[in-house]
């Protein structure tokens, strides 16, 4: 979602006017059971996920069968979330370092996720969610300005979500999540944003095992994510990217033993060849 402006750009010493979209920032109000709680600054895309995503992400539910009602305001700047049981509303949300400013109730000493799974990918597997994730930026190639975030299950994306804040589309994905019945067998995250802590909470939250960016890690996130068993991956690149924790998860081969490997099942192949002598 873009808003249409016109603006001058300079380009090797000329300039030139334009019309183009630029990416939406909104504030959209978040109302449980009927008592305002916060304001997202948002991409007003998927309110209803993102509201629900939140939730889920806190805490303050667990399964969608604690969902009553989710209702996008006719104006769009406000969701009503009714839930089927009373909550209390955090009486302090803590300042995060996400994009347009997050907030969370959620510290992460409380949370105690376990997250094993043995599962073990091939470099070329993180460059393949990498080009997944590319395939998936349909508003940052049409606008700029938003990132991007990708649930796979090793094979294809299940969930996507674009937001112009990065810990806003781990909330959509967690949302579709819980409201749609998604919950596949591997949870591997890709994103364009920073892993920071919320969003290292969140992964832990979603479930997730492995966490790719394109960009890097804050110390906090490497120890939580060193803590709970996550996989944690940043500068995420073809053929190049960092693993900050628990390496164990990535098959650790250069291209040569790859070669070697391939020529030792040829050959083990051709022993098995049998040539029949011509008559």
């Amino acid at each position: 979602m873009s808003h249409p402006h016109r603006f001058l750009r300079y380009h090797l010493g000329q300039w030139e006017r334009l019309e183009r979209g630029v990416i939406s920032e909104t504030p959209v109000a978040l109302t449980v059971n009927g008592h305002a709680w916060i304001t997202f600054m948002c991409t007003p895309t998927d309110l209803e996920a993102l509201a629900v995503g939140f939730l889920f992400n806190e805490g303050i539910v667990k399964k969608k069968e604690e969902v009553e009602l989710v209702q996008v305001c006719p104006r769009g700047d406000n969701v009503d979330v009714w839930l089927k049981h009373p909550v209390k509303k955090p009486k302090q949300w803590r300042r995060t370092s996400g994009c347009t400013g997050g907030t969370t109730a959620v510290m992460p000493d409380g949370l105690r996720p376990e997250l094993r799974d043995g599962f073990v990918l091939e470099p070329r597997a993180v460059s393949r969610f990498d080009e997944m994730l590319s395939d998936a930026q349909h508003l940052y190639r049409e606008v700029g300005g938003v990132h991007t975030s990708i649930l796979s299950d090793g094979e294809r994306v299940v969930v996507s979500a674009e937001d112009v804040g990065r810990h806003n589309s781990l909330d959509k994905i967690s949302g579709h999540c819980l409201l749609d019945d998604i919950q596949p067998s591997r949870k591997i995250l890709a994103t364009t944003g920073r892993i920071s802590s919320e969003m290292i909470q969140k992964a832990a939250r979603i479930g997730s095992t492995v966490i790719i960016s394109r960009t890097s890690a804050s110390s906090l996130s490497v120890e939580l994510a060193n803590r709970w068993g996550i996989t944690m991956i940043g500068y995420a690149r073809p053929q190049q990217f960092v693993v900050y924790t628990h390496a164990e998860r990535i098959l650790q081969k250069t291209e040569a033993m790859y070669e070697i490997h391939s020529l030792k099942e040829v050959c083990l192949e051709s022993k098995d060849i049998h040539l029949t002598p011509s008559k």
